[in-house]
This record gives C-alpha cells, sequence and structure tokens, in this order.
C-alpha cells in the first residue's frame, strides 16, 4: 500500500497524541509507504491532481526530529497512490477549501479519506443537528438577545461557540449571575456578526467528554477525556485527562443512527464526541484519539483503521 498523507508541517506534530503519527508508525510498521505533503504543495494539471510529496520514514520517537526522515519531495498524482489521507488541522478556511477542490479531481483515482465533498458541507458543529433527537437543545444565531433567552430556557446554563471553532477554541459556559454573561455572548456573536452556536449545558460533562472514533462506521476505540479542575473543556491539549472508557449501549444508538449519514458524505474516520449519552460533534478533518485509545485498551487501534482503508481501498480497485 501507498499512502500520502497531507498534514501540518511534521516539526509542529505533538507526537504524544497525534493520530497521524499514529498511522504513519503503523503503515511503516506493515511495511507501507509513506508519504507526507502540505496542503500548499497540492495543484492540478488539467484534470488531474497532483503534488510534490516527499518519502517518509516514520520511527517511534517523542520528537519530530527523531521521528522523521524526510527526503526531497518529487511530483506526483495523487492517483499513485491507493490511499490520500486529508489530515490537516482545522481551521476550515479558505486555503482549506480550496485544497477540497483540488482533491475532487482525485475522486475515482485514490481512496480520498475523508471525501472532499463531505469535508465541505458537513461543518463539524452543525452537522449533529441532522439528528436532533441525539442532540441536546441547540440553537445558532447572531443574535446575543436570543443566545439570553435560550440560556434562560434551558435552565440558566448554556455552552457557546463558534459555528466554524476548533481545538475547544472560543468555548464558554455561561450561566445566570456569571457578571461576564453579556460581554461573552457579544464578544461570540461579534456584537451580531458571527454566527454562534448554543447548546444546553450538560453537567455530566464533568466526568468526561468521550471521542469515539469509528472507521467506516464501525467503532475501533474511545477515550473519555476528563476536564482538569476549574476548565469547562476537555480537550487533551488544555490539560484534559485521558480515561480509559466502554462503549455502551448508548454509544451504539447513536452510531447506528450516524453511519448510514457519514457513509454517504464519504466520511470514513471520525471521531463523535458524547457528553452524557447526547452527541455534540462530529470530528471529520482530522479526529484525534487514535494514540490514547491505544494505550488505555492496549489495542492497536491505528492497525484496524489501516485494515479498513485498506479494505477500502481494494474494494475500489477491484
Amino acid at each position: 500500500m501507498r499512502l500520502l498523507f497531507i498534514v501540518d508541517p511534521l516539526d509542529r506534530l505533538a507526537l504524544a497524541g497525534d493520530s497521524s503519527y499514529a498511522l504513519m508508525l503503523e503503515a511503516a510498521a506493515r511495511g507501507w509507504g509513506v508519504w507526507t505533503c502540505q496542503v500548499e504543495q497540492l495543484g492540478l494539471v488539467d484534470n488531474d491532481a497532483v503534488c510534490d510529496a516527499a518519502p517518509t520514514v516514520v520511527m517511534p520517537a517523542v520528537r519530530p526530529a527523531e521521528a522523521f526522515q524526510v527526503e526531497a519531495p518529487t511530483p506526483h498524482r495523487l492517483a499513485d497512490f491507493d490511499i490520500v489521507l486529508m489530515r490537516k488541522d482545522p481551521p476550515v478556511d479558505i486555503t482549506y477549501l480550496h485544497a477540497t477542490w483540488i482533491l475532487e479531481h482525485a475522486r475515482g483515482k485514490t481512496l480520498l479519506v475523508n471525501d472532499p465533498r463531505g469535508l465541505r458541507e458537513l461543518n463539524e458543529h452543525l452537522a449533529v443537528l441532522h439528528f436532533p433527537q441525539l442532540t441536546p437543545p441547540t440553537i445558532v444565531t447572531r443574535s446575543a438577545a436570543r443566545l439570553r433567552a435560550f440560556q434562560a430556557a434551558q435552565g440558566g446554563a448554556i455552552v457557546v461557540k463558534p459555528v466554524d471553532g476548533y481545538a475547544g477554541l472560543g468555548i464558554f459556559v455561561v450561566r445566570d449571575g456569571d457578571p461576564n454573561a453579556s460581554s461573552i455572548l457579544e464578544t461570540s456573536t461579534g456584537a451580531g456578526t458571527r454566527w454562534t452556536l448554543a447548546q444546553r449545558y450538560l453537567p455530566e460533562v464533568v466526568d468526561g467528554d468521550k471521542r469515539i472514533l469509528l472507521a467506516d462506521g464501525e467503532p475501533v476505540g474511545a477515550v473519555l477525556r476528563v476536564p482538569a479542575e476549574a476548565e469547562a473543556r476537555g480537550n487533551l491539549h488544555v490539560g484534559g485527562r485521558a480515561v480509559k472508557t466502554a462503549i455502551t449501549a448508548r454509544d451504539r444508538e447513536i452510531i447506528a443512527a450516524v453511519a448510514p449519514f457519514l457513509r454517504e458524505h464519504g466520511q470514513i474516520f471520525v471521531g463523535l464526541d458524547v457528553i452524557g449519552g447526547m452527541l455534540t460533534e462530529l470530528n471529520i478533518t482530522s479526529p484525534t484519539g487514535v494514540r490514547h485509545a491505544a494505550q488505555l485498551d492496549g489495542r492497536n487501534v491505528a492497525g484496524d483503521i489501516l485494515d479498513c482503508l485498506a479494505r477500502l481501498a481494494r474494494a475500489r480497485r477491484s
């Protein structure tokens, strides 16, 4: 198998929890070819998606300088690879959008993980609203007044987050009696210039935000991200603690509901975020959690994901 990883610069990867690195390590252990490039190295020649990709030797290490040996990049068609993994971290900005248009020209020529059309159409925060029965009460608005009314309707506590947010940035818990509440709502909406998503605050978040990893709609691992003391967010890079967890009957109900929707949009490697049995986000751009789930469960989660991708790649060729 020949794999192309479209990633952020390798020297910026936080290896201890980076899922791209976990997948690269597993591919290297199998003797598969690994190439890497950044989005700015993508391009088109007529109707063919191309890139300048570097053969990359991947080794177990703590620091990127010791984990990767990168050769000089050379021109390739994306069709030269069995699997192309779009692993560029958000934001989903104009550069990211342009990259998905380029990737469109590789459709049918290689396995795209994840499909660029779905990456464009499915906002990670808004896509869950296709399943209102699985999500907490939610509104999306530019109006601070509507947010205040929603807060009152939800018992006085809500979570607000930017529609285009990522990595926990811009997430606030707003409660009755907080003297900063009006300022937070005005800031979140940019004084009426930005859409903001608000959800009922789920008190179960103190017990953890569960990340469930799916490969072609099937669960391959999970990790509970428990917020640090005096922190509302469970994101591991802001101090959340990774805790072993199990996939419950409620989780399987959520997976069964969303899996056909994900397949319809070509989203193969996906992270679901579940708090208190409620679906809060679909992570499709660059889901994390592989390394933590593997360590906590003693399982080769990256291996299960690559087994799935290899099966899909072979089916595409047959």
